[in-house]
């Protein structure tokens, strides 16, 4: 009986911190999604010589990159903040990946609602997509 008690009381002090583990996994696995679904679309725009988009919906917390289909985040993953691309109407925002490997520069910051919060960096001369945890 004290066996099945202790046992009981280690999974009540783990299960949180498990869950915890899980939610936080989830949040880097989208970022760096989305991430390299950017700088796919750079590599495809270069490639083909034509404009490609990534289209943000931080209402809906999902993106559509060109060619693709919309990506839903998980739901403890939320898009807190988008700053530069090009507004579309009052709902989504979207970044143009052009041919010459540029990109309409800005950033993309998204949260887990219990841990950290990462922003997105699309650098508009080099092209380059950084990641930092903040």
């Amino acid at each position: 009986m004290a066996v099945l008690l202790i046992i009981g009381l280690a999974s009540a002090i783990t299960l949180p911190s498990f869950e915890r583990g899980i939610r936080k996994r989830q949040a880097r696995q989208s970022v760096l999604g989305l991430a390299a679904t950017a700088r796919d679309l750079r590599r495809r725009a270069i490639d083909e010589g034509t404009l490609k988009l990534l289209t943000l919906s931080p209402r809906e917390d999902s993106y559509l990159a060109s060619g693709g289909e919309i990506v839903r985040l998980p739901e403890a993953i939320k898009i807190t903040g988008v700053a530069g691309g090009e507004p579309i109407g009052d709902r989504l925002t979207q970044f143009v990946f052009f041919p010459n490997g540029s990109i309409l520069g800005g950033a993309i910051e998204l949260s887990d609602r219990d841990g950290p919060s990462y922003l997105i960096r699309l650098d508009p001369m080099v092209g380059r997509v950084v990641v930092t945890r903040q």
